[in-house]
């Protein structure tokens, strides 16, 4: 008996050993963690029983996922407004959660899912782009406001933070594992309905229908405005396109909510949907998480993706296109151009060669490159198979940066609000950066966004942000801290621009 009484006692003790070792590790190192290692800290101290995959019984997925998916509600100036339908709106609706038009002080809604316990939530950029202010209701009715920490057009995607502990969270899953034909629910709060569930399954996966800035599409495109060059050089909203589609129902509202299989496992954050109507006929666009988890984990970590370039241009293949250029291969992407210097220059990719398999996986359409390198840093390698006089040449690609950051390109409100006004994302200094600039403190701008303070005032990328209001800046914090102490609405921002020349501008807030 007493070594029995011995055994549980060492157990227990072990038990709590561990216990405080993952508190202590997750506490000290947290913030150079990625999101998905943060959750497992966060699932091994906190095991969650589901239904499996098999199952046709949602309750407990949905009993699981519900919590940790919010209500946004977003507000914007009237000047912010979108001006002129897009002309794809007939044929694939707006991006849920659109922006309504109405006069004075706009408002829209959609929906975020939280993917970390300190308040880091995920959700569309076309949700909080240009937001004033940012609300986020929790799924028990607690309300915060919330800060944008950095976004992607490129991919629609945007990572906002609330000020919360031991907040709720979905599991990071894996897309990649998802098929074609298996059990997936869609979470959100579609026309303002909160926490709403609906099942269907995945319907097809590698999707490109060229909805992501479309407007603004210049370049080589099918009838359906569909993306299909891949450079060094990308414009600054290149979209990058695989959608995993699906027929849960998902409407208006439903933008950046949760797509989740039966074991309760995000597996895409929900973007848009095709519709006639504007509401749900049927098909629904969801962004595979693989692809969100490396644009999340870069926001958090630079402030901005990090993301590396083929360096080619290329022509999606078809029976059309075969004809035109006379060959008579119809899948596949056709090399058209290649970027001086890029990374598939460097390796030997020739104008003419057709991209046929990407890490050994057949390439039928641009997505199925696309969405690969957007899982990737610039220095990282790609493994392309090309064919070229009849036969296939294996060849490893090092992905190369952008050759330039983009160009540099209002208040007695909250914290939030006034730093959404920003529209900028912000890392502390390194040594290196504080030698270079000759500056004791400060905050490296790591992203401008369009319509903003930063944009509109040319306080571009890399510039030093060292003073706000005369109080000393290291991290956002204190910018937060900076921007609540106005006197007489005046925001002070001193610093130094990427040049090395120094500004000290004064803003009115309204």
């Amino acid at each position: 008996m007493k070594k029995v009484g011995l055994t549980l006692l060492t157990a227990f003790a072990g038990g709590a050993m561990a216990l405080g070792t993952y508190k202590i590790f997750e506490k000290k190192y947290a913030d150079n963690m990625t999101f998905e290692e943060r959750q497992k800290v966060y699932f091994t101290n906190n095991p969650v029983t589901v239904s499996s995959a098999g199952s046709v019984d949602f309750t407990q997925a949905a009993a699981t996922v519900t919590p940790a998916v919010v209500y946004i509600r977003t507000t914007y100036s009237s000047q912010q407004g979108n001006g002129g339908s897009s002309p794809f709106d007939d044929m694939f609706g707006d991006f849920f959660g659109q922006r309504m038009r109405p006069r004075g002080p706009q408002q829209a809604s959609g929906s975020g899912v939280i993917i970390s316990p300190d308040g880091y939530i995920v959700t569309n950029n076309h949700v909080v782009e240009k937001a004033d202010k940012i609300t986020v209701n929790l799924n028990d009715h607690r309300t915060f406001q919330a800060k944008v920490v950095g976004t992607d057009p490129s991919t629609d995607l945007a990572l906002i933070k609330i000020s919360g502990n031991d907040l709720p969270i979905v599991k990071l899953g894996n897309s990649d594992d998802a098929k074609v034909g298996e059990w997936v629910l869609a979470v959100g709060n579609p026309f303002n309905l909160n926490s709403t569930v609906t099942a269907g399954i995945v319907s097809a996966k590698g999707r490109n229908i060229g909805i992501i800035g479309s407007e603004n599409n210049d370049e080589d495109s099918s009838p359906f405005g569909m993306r299909q060059r891949q450079s060094q050089q990308p414009r600054l909203n290149k979209a990058i396109e695989s959608f995993i589609q699906t027929d849960a129902a998902i409407n208006p509202g439903n933008s950046g909510g949760a797509l989740v299989n039966t074991k309760g496992e995000l597996i895409g954050i929900n973007a848009a949907i095709a519709s006639h109507t504007g509401s749900y006929e049927g098909y629904g666009f969801a962004i595979p998480i693989n692809l969100a988890k490396k644009v999340l984990n870069d926001i958090k970590q630079f402030g901005s993706v990090k993301r590396g370039y083929i360096g080619v241009s290329f022509r999606e293949l078809n029976d059309d296109a075969a004809k035109d250029l006379g060959i008579s291969r119809n899948t596949g992407l056709y090399v058209s151009e290649l970027v001086d210097g890029g990374g598939a220059e460097a390796a030997g990719v020739r104008k003419g060669d057709i991209i046929t398999k990407v890490e050994g996986n057949p390439v039928y359409e641009s997505s199925d490159l696309q969405e690969r390198v957007g899982r990737l840093q610039p220095g990282d390698k790609i493994n392309i198979t090309v064919l070229r006089d009849g036969s296939e040449k294996n060849l490893t690609v090092t992905l190369k940066g952008e050759a330039a950051a983009p160009k540099s390109a209002a208040v007695s409100k909250s914290a939030e609000e006034l730093f959404n006004k920003l529209g900028a994302s912000f890392q502390p200094l390194t040594k290196e950066q504080k030698a270079k600039f000759r500056v004791n403190n400060g905050v490296v701008v790591t992203q401008v966004r369009p319509g903003r303070l930063f944009y509109e005032t040319e306080i571009p990328v890399g510039s030093i942000i060292t003073n706000i209001n005369k109080q000393p800046i290291n991290s956002v914090a204190d910018i937060d801290k900076a921007i609540t102490n106005l006197r007489n609405g005046n925001l002070i921002i001193t610093g130094v621009y990427p040049d090395g020349t120094s500004f000290n501008n004064m803003f009115q807030v309204q």
